[in-house]
Order: C-alpha cells, then sequence, then structure tokens
C-alpha cells in the first residue's frame, strides 16, 4: 500500500501543539497534502535528501513553523526556497500574507508551483532565478531563508532589496541556522543591525536550531 500523509495528522498535531501553534483544519490538510506532494515528488525528481515521510514532517514542516512567531509584515520574500521551505508551510498559517517564493533550480520551482495551484495558494508566487537579480513585486517587508550558508552572503546578495524606501519599520531578515553563528554575526557590514536570537526546538528532531533577526539600515 502506497504510504499517504494522512496517517501523520496525529504526529502533526502532536508537533503543533509543542510549537504552539493553532491552525484549522483546513490548514493542517493543506499541510498533509503539502507533505504528500512532496514525498511523491521527491521519489522522482530528488527535491530533498529527506526521504522518509515522518522525517520530512519534522525536518521540513515543523522545522518552517519555528518561524511562526517571529514572522511580521504584509510581504514575504524566501529566497533559495528548494521545494517551497519555508515559504509554502508559511504560506498556509498565513493566508492574509503575501509570499514571493525565489529558487535559481527550475525542477524545484516547478514543484512548488504545482504545489501552489493543488494547494489553491492564492498568496504565492513562484519565481525562477538568481536572488541578486530578483526584483520586488510587492514592497518586501521581511526575507526568510533556510538554505544560505552564511548571513555575509544572504546580506550581500539581497542588499538591493534591503535599501529603506522611508518607511517607518525597517526591512528584516530572518535566517534560520543550527548552531548560533557567533562569527558570522562579527563579520556583517555596518548597515545592518543583529536584532533577536531565537534558539528553537523542532519537535522530532535533534540539534540545536535557532532563528537569527537581522535588520537593515539604508547601506551608504
Amino acid at each position: 500500500m502506497e504510504q499517504t500523509a494522512s496517517g501523520y495528522r496525529s504526529a502533526l498535531c502532536d508537533g503543533l501543539a509543542q510549537l504552539e501553534l493553532f491552525l484549522s483544519e483546513r490548514q493542517q490538510d493543506q499541510l498533509l497534502a503539502y507533505l504528500d506532494l512532496l514525498f511523491k515528488w521527491n521519489r522522482t525528481f530528488n527535491l530533498s535528501g529527506v526521504r522518509d515521510m515522518s522525517e520530512m514532517l519534522s525536518r521540513h514542516l515543523l522545522d518552517s513553523l519555528t518561524l511562526v512567531p517571529m514572522l511580521t509584515g504584509r510581504c514575504i520574500l524566501d529566497i533559495g526556497t528548494g521545494p517551497g521551505l519555508p515559504g509554502i508551510p508559511l504560506a498556509i498559517c498565513f493566508p492574509d500574507k503575501q509570499f514571493v517564493l525565489l529558487d535559481s533550480n527550475g525542477k524545484k520551482t516547478r514543484f512548488v508551483f504545482q504545489a501552489k495551484l493543488q494547494l489553491g495558494l492564492t498568496n504565492v508566487e513562484v519565481h525562477h532565478g538568481r536572488v541578486e537579480s530578483f526584483r520586488e513585486t510587492c514592497r518586501i517587508d521581511t526575507i526568510v531563508s533556510r538554505a544560505f550558508s552564511s548571513l555575509l552572503d544572504m546580506v550581500t546578495l539581497t542588499q538591493h532589496l534591503l535599501r529603506s524606501d522611508g518607511a517607518a519599520e525597517p526591512r528584516r531578515i530572518l535566517a534560520m541556522k543550527g548552531q548560533l553563528p557567533a562569527e558570522e554575526l562579527v563579520s556583517l557590514p555596518s548597515w545592518i543591525t543583529p536584532g533577536r536570537m531565537l534558539s528553537v526546538k523542532v519537535p522530532g528532531c535533534d540539534g540545536e536550531r535557532h532563528i537569527v533577526e537581522l535588520l537593515a539600515k539604508n547601506p551608504e
């Protein structure tokens, strides 16, 4: 019998409870439908190195949802989204926000576009391209990523998107990391101010996880 995500509803609910997240039944259905799609497409298109559905639930879905308490703003850009992480789970949680999902891998953006259609996510845009060439389609408030190797690379490649436009609130980066990257924080340019450093526990996952907030002033 083919494995489906429907058997993981209890595990999803337990994980959401541990994260203190309260989602509607429809949102839970969408998360499980996304998990199904990712698992099935991954067998053919190698979208993720994680092959087990239970691990996908914890290491992809629940890990992405640790960003929920820190996410603010109306328009969110997910750079290096891969198969839609963390953007798709976050878009399911925040139907009132606009999400722009960007990746340079065409195979992965084709999957993300298919997931957007099948899940009915009208608040998601999918773009295939490199972040340094991307021009915003809505006023980006927050940039998120769980794929960039260093904070300095992330800041450098998104500098054109972080510049102040006179708004009261600075644009932000939320970077998902393993260990707290103390050395990377020291190397940041002067126009970037470190914000909150949140240590998070992902249900079903061992190891350290941190979310690093960076606030952008207008670069000289």
